[in-house]
């Protein structure tokens, strides 16, 4: 199979993946119709371990149809647009800081601290402009303890998914690949 076509497949896998782990288990979250759920995980994998541009459509489409199919129609393009990030800049960092199989762990963890910032901060500045700030702030607790659940999760599922041969692979390409 060759390269292009082992990306798209694996994007699309990474997609449903997220899809999936953000509709499975969703814990709701009093007073702002949302939930807490364990997508974000995926989310930060797929930045690692596709790169940051795969990761950020990925991540972006897979939450977004999540919304989708959830009827949260107003966060698609929220959703795509926030996640895209996440994953873009765990890929970026990935990228800078997984030189060493302890590097990549360390980087994977800092994708998850990008995941609680720009989610939080993210829906935060999305609800303030479509709720007000009050509105808004009641989401902020939510988006992070969802944000350290990915983090856990994703740094928990990392070095089981380097134990499939194309996983590890592609997740070595990633690391090689300087912006």
């Amino acid at each position: 199979m060759n390269s292009n076509l082992k990306k798209i497949v694996m994007g699309a896998l990474f997609a449903a993946l997220a899809c999936v782990a953000t509709m499975s288990v969703r814990i709701p979250t009093p007073g702002t119709s949302g939930y807490i759920h364990p997508g974000d995980a995926i989310v930060i994998l797929s930045g690692v371990i596709l790169g940051p541009g795969w990761g950020l459509l990925s991540a972006g489409i897979g939450s977004a149809m999540a919304d989708f199919l959830g009827g949260y129609f107003i966060y698609v393009p929220i959703t795509f647009v926030i996640k895209g990030a996440v994953a873009f800049v765990s890929g970026a960092i990935y990228r800078q800081v997984g030189k060493t199989p302890k590097s990549r762990c360390a980087a994977v963890v800092l994708g998850g601290v990008s995941d609680m910032i720009l989610v939080a901060g993210g829906y935060f500045l999305c609800e303030a402009m479509l709720y007000g700030t009050a509105a808004a702030s009641a989401s902020v607790p939510a988006n992070l303890v969802q944000g350290v659940s990915g983090l856990l999760i994703g740094t928990v599922l990392y070095p089981v998914l380097l134990k499939v041969p194309d996983i590890r692979r592609t997740a070595n390409e990633a690391a090689k690949i300087h912006l």
